[in-house]
């Protein structure tokens, strides 16, 4: 199970709730990193996910299909709320939604697939590290310095902070994208990520027309891409240029397609 996962979800809300107090109503109102979003609607957006997890809303055949535009519609929804009221919603329904991703570690639901619409199929115990990654890479790269508008510290990012979200990176990364990443690897390609969070994983090419992208530990390749894992959470979500924080060795030509298609949500 991914007990790791809650753990890191637990801490980075907690730092998430260490900011918050330090916020002033300017500061709400600035533009984050995020296109198109304020600093408050990057909570907005949270808070959002926290509610829709305790009290699943009915399906909806109406609502964006795409995962990104249907966050910018929940966003959307909450643009007329004061601070406050954002704020409120999610000190409401964050430690709820932390209770039931704690839970979903035990077994018998823990290995339950879940579809997360337009983002994948996941086991339920694997959901604290989509939360995880949210948290994490929303707070440190749309709201801090020195990518966002906050002038606050928090102290470096450690490996168990880190890790949980490239777990649920690396699940999501065959799935989010679907035939349109796949056609990009030819060939098996290595992904070395380095500091907290360290990992090396191999992408391997789909085996059939409709099938997949595989993700397996180790490097079975010659050809690797070297990244952090802090910088991958960055560029892999195209948040930066990949080429300014990977160096490719072995065959550049066939690693530079995948990475210029690969939008982790």
């Amino acid at each position: 199970m991914t007990h790791a996962g809650i753990a890191a979800a637990r801490s980075s809300t907690t730092q998430l709730a260490e900011i918050i107090h330090q916020v002033d109503d300017e500061q709400w109102d600035l533009p984050s990193a995020c296109d198109g979003w304020r600093v408050i609607d990057v909570v907005a957006h949270l808070a959002a996910l926290a509610s829709e997890a305790v009290d699943p809303p009915p399906p909806d055949p109406s609502l964006p299909k795409n995962r990104e535009r249907y966050h910018d519609l929940r966003v959307d929804e909450r643009r007329g709320w004061s601070h406050a009221e954002v704020l409120d919603e999610w000190r409401r329904s964050t430690p709820r939604q932390l209770d039931l991703l704690e839970a979903a570690q035990e077994p018998p639901g823990a290995d339950e697939p879940v579809e997360v619409p337009g983002l994948g199929t996941y086991p339920r115990h694997l959901l604290a590290n989509t939360m995880a990654f949210n948290v994490f890479c929303h707070l440190r790269n749309d709201m801090l310095a020195p990518n966002g508008p906050l002038p606050f510290t928090l102290p470096e990012p450690t490996d168990g902070l880190v890790a949980p979200a490239i777990e649920f990176m690396l699940a999501g990364l065959p799935q989010m994208q679907g035939p349109e990443l796949t056609a990009t690897v030819r060939r098996p390609l290595v992904l070395d990520l380095t500091g907290p969070g360290a990992t090396t994983v191999t992408i391997l090419p789909a085996t059939g027309p409709d099938g997949q992208l595989t993700v397996v530990r180790g490097a079975d390749a010659t050809t690797r891409v070297h990244s952090t894992a802090l910088d991958f959470i960055a560029w892999a979500t195209t948040r930066k240029p990949w080429r300014d924080h990977c160096r490719i060795t072995g065959d550049a030509s066939a690693a530079t397609p995948f990475l210029d298609c690969l939008n982790i949500i």
